[in-house]
């Protein structure tokens, strides 16, 4: 038992030191997509600020991407609210290189991470 304790502690140890560095961007560039008429409109955010499109409003905590790699796969935190509602549609990490690995799950707009902005 004490031997498959260590053995877990050794790979969570191995699993945290493994993470690569990043560095954080201004903003974001996200992609929204209408699902009822279909258009699609690219939208810059800076971090810290919202934006609207359509009926939802899309608020940018922090994008990410890594370190020296601006280029790379960007990862943000996004709230995402339905106008004149509270309560959030979406709120957490969304992953440019696998947005559905945590979608957004609205019956009429989809919203997906492309790149950090850096100035």
């Amino acid at each position: 038992m004490k031997r498959a304790l260590a053995g877990l502690l050794m790979l969570a140890a191995t699993a945290v030191g493994a993470q690569d560095a990043t560095e954080t961007g201004s903003g974001a560039v996200l992609r929204g997509l209408d699902k009822l008429t279909g258009r699609v409109t690219d939208l810059e955010v800076a971090s810290g600020a919202s934006v609207a499109f359509g009926r939802i409003e899309i608020a940018l905590q922090e994008c990410r991407y890594p370190e020296g790699n601006r280029a790379g796969d960007a990862f943000a935190f996004l709230t995402i609210r339905e106008a004149g509602t509270p309560d959030a549609v979406f709120r957490g990490w969304m992953i440019a290189s696998s947005p559905a690995l945590n979608p957004m799950d609205h019956q009429r707009y989809d919203v997906w991470v492309l790149r950090c902005t850096t100035s």
